[in-house]
């Protein structure tokens, strides 16, 4: 059987280390599929139900494992599915390589059926994107895409036509007619130095030690650096505070914590942003500028690997070039450990407290039953290797405060695009990467149902996955958020018939319970764990379960009132869950 081109690309993915590519066949690719077929030995295929599915597996494989990841669609209508899935990949910065279809080159131009120059569709969201014409530019292009999405941390791009797809391996059927041939490649990849210039990392120390309360702000960049940001945190005596995307960085329980940023982040962690007077930004190129510490009245040293990211949301006096883990690491011996611990001291009271009120919502008294509870009782029963992924909306609001990171816990979601459906199929892409571990979809029901069909494939693939559905009948997120603009809520409610997503579980033969009582969640939320396939739980939450945050400032208390002024349709009940809110952080 002679040797068709497409095979030349799956060759290469492997020797890349690529096993698993997530997709959904088509008749733009059947070339590509059959190179598959021909080396499933090498490269396992994982069928989905959906593009923007596969997409989104390819960036959860990448965050979860640190190695590219990778999509398959068909010409036109497959391709432009997987649109929403890279563009989480670009936005969060993770390498992921899109492979597509395109009809054959002799009839491009002529209108033919799915027809879309999908190159020209994919110019903004890849930093790599190309229309392989040439068998012979196999398999140079798959190192040069491959190592751009690398280097740029971003979403490289390879469409093949039909016809190049089956072409022989070896064919060259132009003339060369320029002094040139193919080149000869390798599939490696070089990561840049790391540590950042001496004379950067001593203006940096001397910032540092000048300080008097500093802060560290740490974010998805220093997920792997975790020893390093706890020992500059000890050696300065400063306060962690950690980005959502970054939630993993430290322990949550560790005494430098003090939670995360901005709306969804803790108390503490909004009051150390406006008292440091030096910043630490490790890993992260936060981009809610308005939760940062006001410009000129911190002093700020920042450890960034791109260049163009450093100083970009804060003036900042020394911003020093390199990896985070490497950077801290040659930063530490230039540091003065601080004896005066008072600053310290201060936030670790105040997240004592805070911790006390996060823990005093998750009362299985409250009925209906109370968000925070759910995910309380999942946080107790997970496993301290477990794997959480979250989807948009209040339910990341109740992750962030009430998943507690610890042991070697982890937890992903779409953090810069904060796309709605991710959760599922992040869960299967962490599952398939770590077959060993426990790994948990904490999903609204409107993420849930966009790509429920993936619940199917978790099936099919034996995967033991556990969804838990916090279930509001609401797009909960949008719904507070129309009110703090000072509007009444509308068009936000999905109302009657209530959904039973545990129905939709069953029927794949998976594990699925519904729960309305709060005196049933643990059991659930238990059994789920210990089933041994995928199962899921669906739980009816309060709809009218505000997502505060941490610190609610004057203006946003003003528009919230006016939303009940101007009409707001269920204030009765909101005002009820506020003021059990406060009963609960209250103690009685």
């Amino acid at each position: 059987m002679s040797e068709i081109a497409s095979e030349a690309l799956i060759r290469r993915l492997a020797d890349w280390g690529v096993d698993t590519v997530f997709g959904l066949p088509g008749d733009g690719i059947n070339g590509i599929m059959e190179g598959l077929r021909r080396h499933s030995d090498r490269v396992r295929f994982v069928l989905v139900h959906h593009e923007e599915a596969a997409a989104f597996m390819a960036v959860a494989h990448a965050k979860a494992t640190g190695r590219i990841g990778v999509c398959l669609a068909t010409s036109g209508p497959g391709g432009i599915h997987l649109l929403n899935g890279l563009y989480d990949a670009k936005l969060d910065h993770q390498p992921v390589l899109a492979i597509t279809g395109m009809q054959e080159t002799s009839v491009l131009g002529t209108g033919y059926q799915q027809e879309v120059h999908l190159d020209k569709v994919f110019a903004d969201v890849a930093e790599y994107n190309l229309v392989v014409d040439n068998p012979a530019q196999l398999p140079g292009v798959v190192d040069i895409a491959i190592r751009t999405a690398y280097a740029r941390r971003g979403v490289a791009h390879l469409c093949l036509p039909n016809d190049v797809q089956v072409a022989p391996a070896d064919a060259d059927p132009y003339a060369h007619v320029a002094p040139a041939r193919p080149p000869a490649t390798a599939p490696i990849y070089l990561a840049p130095p790391g540590t950042p210039r001496r004379a950067d990392l001593e203006a940096a120390a001397k910032v540092l030690n000048d300080g008097e309360r500093v802060a560290i702000l740490a974010g998805a960049g220093a997920l792997h650096a975790r020893d390093e940001v706890l020992a500059a945190a000890d050696a300065l005596g400063a306060p962690v505070i950690k980005t959502l995307p970054g939630k993993a960085v430290i322990p949550d329980d560790s005494p430098y914590a003090v939670g995360g940023i901005g709306l969804l982040g803790t108390r503490p962690g909004e009051e150390l942003v406006e008292d440091c007077d030096t910043l630490l930004m490790v890993g992260t190129n936060f981009p809610y500028t308005k939760h940062l510490p006001e410009p000129g009245k911190v002093k700020v040293v920042q450890i960034e690997a791109d260049p163009t990211r450093a100083g970009l949301r804060m003036p900042t006096q020394v911003p020093m070039i390199g990896d985070a883990k490497e950077g801290l690491a040659a930063l530490l011996p230039l540091l003065n450990r601080k004896d005066d611990r008072g600053h310290l001291e201060k936030y670790q009271k105040a997240m004592s407290a805070w911790r006390e009120d996060m823990h005093a919502l998750e009362s299985p008294e409250r009925s209906p039953i109370a968000p925070q509870y759910l995910i309380g009782c999942v946080d107790r029963a997970a496993s301290d290797d477990a794997i959480l992924t979250c989807d948009s909306g209040t339910i990341a609001t109740w992750a962030a405060r009430h998943w507690t990171i610890r042991g070697d816990r982890r937890f992903y979601l779409s953090g810069n695009l904060a796309s709605m459906a991710p959760g599922l199929p992040y869960a299967i892409a962490a599952q398939l990467a770590f077959p060993e571990r426990q790994v948990i979809s904490f999903i609204g029901d409107g993420g849930f149902a966009m790509l429920m069909a993936e619940f199917l494939t978790a099936a099919r693939l034996g995967l033991p996955i556990t969804v838990v559905v916090n279930n509001n009948g609401s797009l909960g997120q949008i719904l507070w958020e129309q009110m703090v603009l000072g509007f009444p809520e509308h068009g936000v409610r999905f109302g009657g018939p209530a959904s039973d997503f545990s129905a939709w579980a069953r029927s794949c033969g998976g594990y699925g319970r519904k729960v309305t009582d709060p005196a049933e969640v643990d059991e659930a939320v238990r059994q789920a764990l210990a089933h041994d396939g995928p199962a899921l739980v669906d739980v009816d939450v309060n709809p009218d379960e505000p997502p505060m945050p941490g610190k609610v400032g004057h203006e946003q208390a003003i528009k919230f009132a006016e939303a009940f002024l101007k009409g707001q349709p269920h204030k009765a009940a909101i005002a009820t869950t506020l003021f059990k809110d406060r009963i609960s952080k209250l103690g009685t």
